[in-house]
């Protein structure tokens, strides 16, 4: 005889499931229990929030690729989970969000925090839109079927967070059943590949090609495709532009690398998708703001450019441009066959490629010109270059940097050069705020070793600031620079460049004068046992990084950045009906005619 929660532990001890994130309520004190026997084999780190649970279990899984569990207990516990659990969805992160649920004898009573307008203990209804699959096992002998589920769920195909809502008194109830047998779990264990006729149609189109490109996504990273995509770009000499979830899976030091594209990407990237004549990309969405709003013209010129798109998931296929040859595939499988196949040709495309290749270089020197005098730039407030170019100078390149939404994300998407995969953990698809703060500890349980640093906007981390508090409780030397430029800059700059220079509610003031307010964060860090300093000289900002990276414990730098310096649009992206603007740097090519 084993009760539900026995079952449940165990089965996360089985899988190797080194933690679970997760805060106590009245519903889950039966797991509690539980986790408190088995606690020498699985560990409970208890954040002070549930969506710091949420971020901290897809930082975890982003660096290593496996998944952790969340526990939560019913009603508004759980609700807490609700942004972060979406976030880890539309970025294809997973995690085994364990929710409590109200008994089953009380199911339809209206018993204390129960959701129950439409259908009894309804908050795996609540759940379903952000997860691959929901399960409410209501009795015990349900549980061994679910937990397998789940699990396969989660790791197979495009990954992805998986519910499984427990009602309270199945963690006590017992019942003589035993685990179902069957292999562990693993991210990647099922890899789909194309077709024959497929992969020799591909080399045929990219053999053909005088422009090709490469655009790459997190597709790319999850499968770790990473050493087969490299052999790829440089046996064909062909330009990789990758999006955030993709930097470093190809080193963006290489002379191939165009970096990031749309309205916050790099120049010679938006010219490489202007011009392209055929893009191949691989484990990539096409999202609006990796497209300039799938504007033609301004990132891709679809479909006089020839599209092939390779995706593990079918829905992506044809979302935003119906490709010219869609396949369905695991991208290192792809990559794999692909290479193969090149390997049986010997293809010798040095000649074909030289004049694509020349224009790439000509405006990658154009690009530099424009934007590498602000990169050396000392100044009080600081410049955002700044920033960017001494982490750069100062992190290693296995260093994981974590960001959520604002104006620091766009300068590092557009600036940063990430040399190796998973380095670079990104608020994306949902665009969260609070998940740079949060998902940085779940990153560093993950790769000890490691150094990793929140680079957080001021507004994001006055969201979540009692990462520090977790911080300091299970001593994980995590690095916290709060961008601190007096505002939710990203939005006062939307109202600044469309509504005429009027601003309400985006910039933060306080005093009679109205003067530019914010917490001391330093102090605030302090206050919760974490070192900090506040950095307001750019002569200063590398030495206290060095210095707080090196310190091997919890650290603050509260950095005050320039507010009134933007990253050079040079792609467009559009809030219909509301006119758009044009590049700052570059302009508008159709279908490689100047517009």
């Amino acid at each position: 005889m084993a009760k539900g929660a026995e079952l449940i532990t165990e089965f996360l001890v089985k899988e190797k499931v080194p933690y679970v994130f997760g805060i106590c309520g009245h519903g889950n004190v039966g797991m509690l229990d539980a986790l408190y026997s088995a606690r020498d084999d699985i560990k409970l780190i208890s954040p002070r929030h549930e969506q710091v649970a949420a971020h901290m279990a897809d930082g975890y899984f982003r660096i290593k690729h496996e998944a952790v569990a969340t526990l939560t207990s019913c009603g508004p516990g759980s609700a807490n989970m609700v942004m972060g659990t979406a976030l880890a969805m539309t970025d294809s992160s997973a995690f085994l969000a364990i929710t409590a649920n109200v008994p089953t004898s009380q199911f339809n009573r209206g018993p204390f925090q129960e959701i129950n307008r439409h259908n009894q203990a309804d908050f795996a209804n609540v759940m379903r839109p952000i997860v691959k699959r929901s399960f409410q096992p209501t009795r015990v002998d349900m549980l061994p079927l679910a937990l397998r589920q789940s699990m396969s769920t989660m790791l197979s195909g495009r990954p992805g967070p998986v519910n499984l809502d427990v009602p309270f008194n199945l963690f006590q109830e017992e019942d003589d059943v035993r685990l179902e047998s069957g292999a562990r779990a693993i991210v990647n264990e099922r890899r789909s590949a194309a077709s024959p006729e497929q992969v020799s149609e591909t080399v045929d189109m990219l053999l053909a090609s005088a422009r090709p490109a490469l655009f790459i996504g997190h597709g790319v990273t999850i499968s770790e495709a990473s050493e087969e995509l490299t052999a790829l770009a440089h046996l064909l000499s062909i330009p990789v532009i990758s999006s955030p979830n993709g930097m470093g899976c190809f080193d963006m030091e290489d002379p191939l690398s165009l970096g990031f594209i749309g309205r916050n990407g790099a120049y010679p990237a938006n010219q490489a998708g202007r011009l392209a004549d055929l893009v191949l990309a691989i484990g990539a969405r096409f999202d609006d703001r990796s497209s300039s709003s799938w504007m033609p013209g301004y990132s891709w010129n679809f479909p006089a450019t020839k599209l092939i798109h390779v995706d593990v998931d079918h829905a992506e296929l044809g979302r935003n441009y119906a490709p010219d040859l869609p396949i369905l595939a695991d991208a290192r499988s792809f990559l794999r066959q692909i290479l193969a196949e090149l390997e049986r040709r010997r293809p010798d495309i040095t000649a074909h490629r030289a004049e694509w290749l020349a224009m790439i270089a000509e405006w990658q020197k154009e690009w530099q010109t424009f934007i590498s005098p602000n990169f050396s730039i000392h100044a009080k407030p600081i410049r955002p270059e700044r920033i960017v170019a001494d982490c750069r100078a100062v992190l290693d390149d296995d260093a994981i940097l974590t960001f959520d939404a604002g104006i620091h994300h766009n300068w590092f998407m557009q600036f940063w050069k990430a040399r190796k995969p998973q380095t670079m953990l990104n608020s994306w698809g949902f665009s969260g705020m609070g998940f740079g703060p949060s998902s940085a500890l779940g990153a560093k349980l993950a790769a000890p070793d490691r150094p990793v640093i929140s680079i957080a906007g001021d507004g994001g981390f006055a969201m979540v600031p009692h990462v520090l508090c977790t911080a300091v409780e299970y001593n994980i030397p995590v690095v916290w620079v709060v961008w601190n430029n007096f505002a939710w800059g990203a939005i006062r700059d939307i109202q600044y460049g469309l509504f005429d220079g009027r601003e309400i509610g985006t910039a933060f003031y306080a005093g009679p004068n109205g003067e530019p307010y914010n917490p001391d964060f330093a102090a605030w860090a302090r206050a919760a046992g974490v070192e900090a300093v506040t950095v307001t000289r750019s002569e200063d900002f590398a030495a206290a990084l060095e210095h707080a990276v090196k310190a091997n414990k919890p650290y603050l730098l509260d950095v005050h950045v320039d507010a009134d310096i933007r990253p050079p649009a040079t792609g467009a992206w559009e809030l219909p009906p509301i006119p758009y603007k044009e590049p700052v740097f570059g302009k508008r090519i159709l279908q490689g005619i100047d517009a």
